[in-house]
């Protein structure tokens, strides 16, 4: 006997990129369903984007592939992950058959309005309604979530993130976007200014947001502290830099190199811009400062 048999389950659909509200709320749906029909809430995800099969390229990730796990482990629901490559060029009958009847004994089903599957992605919520009515299981399409009238999605999240529009990011992922990088020795600069910073690089595959300055807040080991962040390439300093994040520590004194910070971003303060000189680039991040500060 396998583990779902016994019980059955309902299975949310998604690629779940950042599990935003709009994900959050299919999830809810498939547990509430879940309940009404005893079953297990099971959510049924690709590990790897299919575009990359497809294509070679992902669109960027709203979250890091640890991130997006933990908050797969808080949804209070069982992870099935699919593998692309074996379901493809199957039919939307067959993956309908051979994933969700044959191998999660689905009693339900629960996906986003525009959720689409099978080969080409010809399957429809209209479809999946049909295929449903035909097994006899109950299924629930999720309409759109929208925020001030806009349809919370991932592309509309990259698109903010990218325009540095931080903040309304956040509200559509209904979490602060952030980041975790290892902090490294950067040339010790802001040190010998009284501003010392960490350096963190950023992560490859994550969206970019707009160069610039951040007002973020800084975890550590379970203690947060507020974050002056600049996110670019450093272009004052010498030509060439790979992108991070330069994030001075409001209130802390100590040494984090080889340490990891989660880093959340809050609200874009300003532009990344190069300066004539170093003096007008230490001013302006003392101004920087001073405005965080003023905010806290």
């Amino acid at each position: 006997m396998d583990k779902y048999s016994a019980t059955g389950t309902v299975v949310a659909l998604g690629s779940f990129d950042g599990l935003h509200l709009g994900h959050q709320a299919v999830l809810r749906a498939a547990k509430e369903l879940a309940t009404r029909l005893g079953a297990q809430p099971v959510l049924c995800t690709f590990r790897e984007h299919p575009l990359k099969l497809l294509t070679g390229h992902t669109p960027p990730s709203l979250a890091e592939d640890a991130v997006k796990e933990r908050l797969f482990r808080e949804c209070g629901m069982d992870v099935y992950y699919l593998d692309f490559a074996d379901v493809k060029d199957q039919s939307p009958e067959e993956f309908f058959k051979t994933v969700l009847v044959d191998r999660l004994h689905a009693k339900g089903v629960c996906c986003g309005f525009n959720y689409s599957f099978g080969k080409g992605g010809q399957g429809t919520p209209e479809r999946m309604t049909e295929l449903c009515r035909a097994y006899g299981l109950s299924f629930h399409e999720e309409p759109a979530y929208t925020l001030d009238g806009v349809t919370v999605s991932s592309t509309a999240i990259r698109k903010a993130v990218e325009e540095g529009d931080v903040a309304l990011a956040n509200r559509m992922l209904g979490r602060n976007f952030s980041f975790t990088a290892t902090v490294s020795h950067g040339d010790g600069r802001g040190r010998t200014w009284g501003i010392p910073t960490i350096n963190q690089p950023y992560p490859a595959g994550l969206v970019v947001p707009k160069y610039g300055v951040y007002l973020t807040d800084v975890c550590l080991d379970g203690t947060h502290y507020k974050g002056v962040t600049n996110i670019g390439v450093r272009p004052t300093v010498r030509a060439g830099e790979a992108l991070s994040a330069e994030t001075f520590v409001l209130g802390f004194d100590g040494n984090l190199y080889g340490k990891s910070p989660e880093l959340c971003l809050l609200r874009f303060l300003r532009p990344e811009q190069k300066f004539s000189n170093f003096d007008a680039l230490k001013a302006q991040i003392k101004q920087d400062i001073a405005t965080a500060e003023a905010e806290l």
